[in-house]
């Protein structure tokens, strides 16, 4: 098994929701860019919160866009050893320290977890952390969960927009 490390957050001091997944999957570390699996329906998700359709741009301006309707991202996995790109095949892991990044975020009202697993490894790391803000579990945006229809995941993840319009 290779070791896989996620990327740098893409946050200000304006965020006032942070996304956190797992860990990038094969396509998105080739790619070097977060949800790069064109079946990975993260980018229309979080497109519909925001009314802006983010898979017709490329990467550099989905992360502005993200950064402009005061949207986070992050992953709660630093490394692991991973065969593929399955969250079950996550192997010796090392969290990352997201309490250190969300004490700098001032803004800062809600934290989405993308999935079961991103929820369970970053509740763990978040701790007492945790009850300062708003925490709310995301129905994956990975093709690999896809018993779930995708208006149903819309209307989970439309949730979030209350934390944006404040």
């Amino acid at each position: 098994m290779t070791v896989k490390r996620c990327f740098d957050p893409v946050v200000d001091a304006h965020t006032r929701v942070l996304i956190l997944g797992s860990l990038p999957g094969e396509a998105s570390l080739a790619q070097q860019q977060y949800y790069a699996h064109k079946q990975n329906r993260f980018w229309a998700l979080v497109g519909d919160v925001i009314s802006v359709d983010l898979v017709a741009m490329d990467y550099s301006t989905r992360l502005e866009n993200l950064l402009q309707h005061r949207v986070g991202l992050w992953d709660v996995v630093a490394e692991a050893r991973r065969v593929g790109s399955l969250d079950s095949s996550i192997r010796d892991h090392a969290h990352n320290d997201l309490v250190a990044l969300v004490d700098t975020l001032p803004n800062l009202v809600a934290i989405a977890f993308n999935g079961g697993t991103a929820e369970k490894i970053g509740m763990r790391s978040l701790d007492e952390t945790a009850g300062r803000y708003r925490l709310v579990r995301l129905p994956s945006s990975s093709p690999a969960y896809a018993a779930m229809p995708y208006d149903v995941k819309r209307r989970a993840w439309a949730a979030l927009r209350q934390w944006l319009q404040m």
